[in-house]
């Protein structure tokens, strides 16, 4: 049988905040529902009701998610939630922060005052192999014995040169990330090295900042882009809530 009271009070789980109170968020959630924290304790979870049993993670549905966590990072520092946690009621959100009690307030302590910005750098060339056999005489030694051999280059040989690229690559990357790392550690509380995403990027780093450090973050990459030439494109973001900071095996 349809049971529409029991759609209804699903919740979408956007965060948890500190403190017990109640408090509403206005209608920001998923298909403008309001957005309301249930307390237990020293823990609330920021939720919307929401009819479905699970939500696709489409542009629009992950755009409300962000607009909720930058709402609340106006005025605290939230631990957000994956995207696409919905609980069956109320009780079962109550459960989850009764479970997780301890792990959610000492996150919440350990990230208290900070937000996440991100440090995106790319090698900004055409064609990025070409690019570093120029650079490095063993990778361009490797290419031309190819070339210049007396049979054609075998499936194996041109593993084997892509082999050294990777290597030759992920040194480089290592060698520049410890020497941006260098000036920003000076800085930041903490910092996380993300997987680059494809070959053009150098680096992909979350960085831990005080929740006023916007302006002097930007000072911060303009330093770190001097030590680069045109070869290299610095790119930051932000603020986050603190996604890549946060450290607990959920209990459901």
């Amino acid at each position: 049988m349809y049971n529409q009271t029991a759609q209804r009070s699903r919740k979408y789980l956007y965060a948890v905040v500190a403190g017990g109170l109640e408090t509403s968020y206005d209608a920001l959630g998923i298909n403008d529902s309001p957005v309301y924290s249930i307390p237990d304790r020293r823990v609330s979870a920021v939720v919307s009701d929401v009819s479905y049993e699970r939500i696709r993670p489409e542009r629009r549905y992950l755009a409300v998610h962000q607009r909720v966590l930058r709402r609340l990072m106006e005025e605290t520092t939230p631990l957000p939630m994956s995207f696409g946690m919905i609980a069956d009621g109320s009780n079962e959100i109550r459960k989850i922060l009764s479970l997780n009690q301890e792990g959610f307030y000492e996150q919440l302590r350990r990230v208290e005052g900070k937000q996440e910005m991100g440090l995106r750098v790319v090698w900004d060339v055409e064609n990025i192999f070409e690019f570093f056999v120029n650079v490095h005489p063993e990778l361009r030694a490797a290419r031309d014995r190819l070339r210049e051999g007396q049979r054609a280059p075998t499936q194996e040989d041109k593993i084997e040169l892509g082999r050294l690229f990777e290597r030759t690559l992920d040194a480089d990357r290592e060698t520049y990330a410890r020497r941006v790392e260098e000036i920003f550690s000076r800085h930041c509380r903490e910092i996380k090295r993300n997987k680059c995403r494809n070959e053009h990027e150098v680096m992909n780093l979350a960085c831990l900042v005080g929740r006023e450090s916007g302006p002097e973050f930007e000072a911060i990459v303009l330093e770190a882009a001097k030590l680069f030439d045109n070869d290299f494109s610095f790119d930051y973001n932000g603020p986050w809530a603190p996604h890549n900071f946060i450290d607990l095996n959920l209990k459901l």
